[in-house]
């Protein structure tokens, strides 16, 4: 699949970390509990958000060739004080500013160790931009705010997030996501309101030797439709699939037996 380039990556994260920022600024109880990441409270989940900022620029400014621990990185966790939101604000702030000037200078090709076959800086970049936008999701939608997102990351979320499952299919074969499997099954994910040079619709084929998926229009065994924003979040799980801009068309359990298997995020 075509990536985005470097620079747009940079640049959505920048955006993002403002507007994860704004939901840090509404008065929002940071103590309250995410319903998405129930086991997090808010700050729990700004902290987590930041120190993987965080971590991603270290690992990019050091070209490092292994994974960095995490107790290595400085102020991962967060200010000192809990419960303070300007604290919290400013040091997210910081996190976001320092990790998009080390990709800017670092390129997208510079040679480094990932976790998913991809040992370059672009990786990174791609990886925190999707980072950011699903647990800007779970913060927002914590705080009773409005989501959006813009249509071309949000395509590439998905892309990535199939990409992600195909990895883990090849390489952890007793993960979760090895069930989904058998031939004549296959999921049809169709945006209802992109632009259509996005081609913002998804084949995803349960075969015996694992998942194969493409862009384009095709009749499946189940279909999701919606808003693209939806999908992405329906297709996350960070929105039920009953009620709303979502549709479900077909055999409603191959969807629920995918979501409950191939999650990630």
């Amino acid at each position: 699949m075509t990536l985005l380039a470097h620079d747009r990556y940079c640049d959505a994260i920048e955006s993002q970390v403002r507007q994860f920022r704004d939901v840090v600024a509404s008065g929002t109880d940071l103590s309250a509990t995410v319903p998405t990441c129930p086991d997090w409270s808010l700050e729990q989940l700004v902290r987590h958000t930041g120190g993987a900022l965080r971590w991603a620029e270290l690992m990019v400014r050091t070209r490092t060739q292994e994974p960095i621990p995490e107790e290595k990185v400085p102020r991962v966790g967060g200010p000192e004080a809990e419960g303070d939101p300007a604290a919290l604000d400013a040091w997210l702030a910081q996190s976001g500013e320092t990790l998009v000037g080390t990709l800017r200078e670092a390129g997208p090709a510079a040679k480094m160790w990932s976790w998913a076959g991809v040992f370059t800086s672009g990786f990174w970049a791609r990886r925190m931009t999707h980072e950011l936008a699903i647990h800007r999701a779970d913060a927002t939608l914590a705080a009773g705010l409005p989501y959006d997102v813009a249509p071309d990351v949000a395509v590439d979320a998905i892309d990535e997030w199939l990409e992600i499952i195909e990895f883990a299919q090849r390489t952890q074969p007793h993960d979760a996501a090895t069930q989904p499997r058998g031939p004549g099954r296959s999921i049809h994910l169709h945006a209802t309101d992109a632009d259509p040079e996005l081609n913002a619709e998804w084949v995803v084929e349960l075969t015996d030797k694992g998942v194969v998926w493409r862009r384009g229009h095709e009749k499946a065994t189940v279909a999701l439709r919606g808003p693209l924003t939806d999908v992405l979040l329906g297709f996350y799980r960070r929105l039920p699939l009953d009620g709303g801009g979502l549709e479900v068309l077909g055999e409603r359990e191959l969807l629920d037996f995918w979501l409950e298997r191939a999650t990630f995020g």
